[in-house]
């Protein structure tokens, strides 16, 4: 049996500092994401630190899917305007959907994110 690659994690001395909302770390997710698949080795550690891996907004998000408190559709528009680092716009009429589920997603991300100390 193989045995598990250990990759040691950057030690850091300063506190870690929560995110000022949901939106804020789901973009942080993403950029993160992002730089990982750019060969970026330790995605997420920008200048500040995180109360979490950045792996954790997304588990958040799918952990709220599979217990059916957001649907797919939820995921796939967090997905999709996380990839265009921005959040969709209710006053443009094809996108006013899209700020519905934006937004109930994010409301019920808060939650989560909160109790886990990731949000302030």
């Amino acid at each position: 049996m193989k045995r598990p690659r250990y990759v040691p994690r950057p030690v850091t001395i300063q506190a870690a500092q929560c995110f000022q909302s949901a939106e804020e770390a789901w973009f942080w997710f993403i950029r993160a994401q992002r730089a990982r698949r750019e060969g970026l080795r330790h995605a997420g550690s920008g200048l500040m630190v995180r109360p979490c891996e950045s792996d954790d907004v997304y588990l958040a998000a799918v952990h709220l899917m599979r217990a059916g408190v957001i649907g797919k559709a939820h995921l796939r528009v967090l997905l999709t305007y996380g990839g265009k680092d921005r959040p969709p716009d209710p006053r443009v009429r094809d996108e006013a959907w899209a700020a519905r589920l934006w937004d109930e997603a994010l409301d019920r991300m808060t939650t989560v994110l909160r109790r886990k100390g990731i949000v302030e």
